[in-house]
């Protein structure tokens, strides 16, 4: 620590001893200078008074600075060094649940946006927005999965760890995952996902034949897709439910791994699209 200060207050007390020097005052202002920088004001107004003001204002600025950049790195070597005194096993097993936790979160919120996203009427303009939404969150579905088994099989691997020093929450997090709820909810989101874009991209690629010339030909393939998503929807939401209610029964039993989990919003039944 205070890469930046030390540096700092050996120059300004250099400046001082320079200007002791130049103007004749006592060495021992430099000292002083040098064991407590904060009084460098004092001693600026001394020796420059018609210049005093400015001089404060330049060491006021640059004293901030220093300090602002030293409890940022304070807080940087901190937050890195946090888990340091943990044993090393317990090290990555924090790092993975914090990750699980984030991607859960992103899930979380993606999952949202697209029930956002996808309540708009049916334009050209949206489906391709939707469609494209629906890839990022493949992309987030599969970071957070992925996220799941690092953790799963961490947790699995280092069981006889785990039991000797007791981090019962860390099996509890690994418990709710490995549900079948859990699991047939993540399955039936991915079917959600593909039954949902098929439709867009259908819907997009023929538009005008669907809403406009209303050929009987696009109207019927757009009714299986349509059939196809719809039924997706109704096995999504209730897994959905399934999973809602054995999560808040979990929670009942051990509220401290709720961060883990996902989130409230992700109770709300999605919507048919139109």
């Amino acid at each position: 620590m205070y890469y930046i200060y030390f540096p700092y207050v050996l120059l300004l007390s250099g400046l001082m001893l320079f200007e002791c020097h130049i103007k004749k005052h006592p060495k021992w202002w430099a000292g002083v200078v040098l064991l407590a920088p904060i009084t460098t004001p004092y001693f600026l107004f001394k020796s420059r008074k018609s210049e005093g003001m400015i001089l404060f204002m330049i060491f006021l600025a640059t004293f901030t600075a220093v300090s602002a950049s030293e409890f940022y790195l304070y807080s940087n070597m901190r937050e890195k060094n946090k888990y340091t005194h943990l044993p090393p096993i317990t090290r990555q097993v924090i790092r993975l649940s914090e990750n699980l936790k984030q991607t859960t979160i992103e899930l979380d919120q993606g999952l949202v946006h697209l029930e956002l996203i996808s309540k708009v009427e049916s334009r050209i303009k949206e489906l391709k927005r939707t469609i494209e939404f629906i890839e990022t969150l493949r992309v987030i579905m599969s970071k957070n999965q992925s996220s799941i088994n690092r953790f799963v099989k961490f947790t699995t691997d280092y069981k006889s760890y785990f039991v000797k020093k007791d981090l019962n929450w860390v099996y509890q997090v690994q418990l709710f995952y490995t549900n079948r709820n859990v699991q047939l909810h993540y399955k039936s989101l991915q079917a959600y996902l593909n039954d949902f874009e098929a439709l867009l991209i259908y819907t997009h690629t023929n538009f005008y034949n669907i809403t406009e010339a209303k050929t009987k030909e696009h109207l019927k393939n757009y009714d299986e897709y349509y059939l196809r998503y719809r039924r997706a929807v109704d096995t999504h939401n209730k897994f959905n439910v399934k999973r809602i209610e054995f999560q808040n029964q979990f929670l009942l039993k051990d509220p401290e791994i709720k961060p883990y989990l996902p989130g409230k919003r992700q109770t709300d039944a999605f919507m048919l699209w139109e």
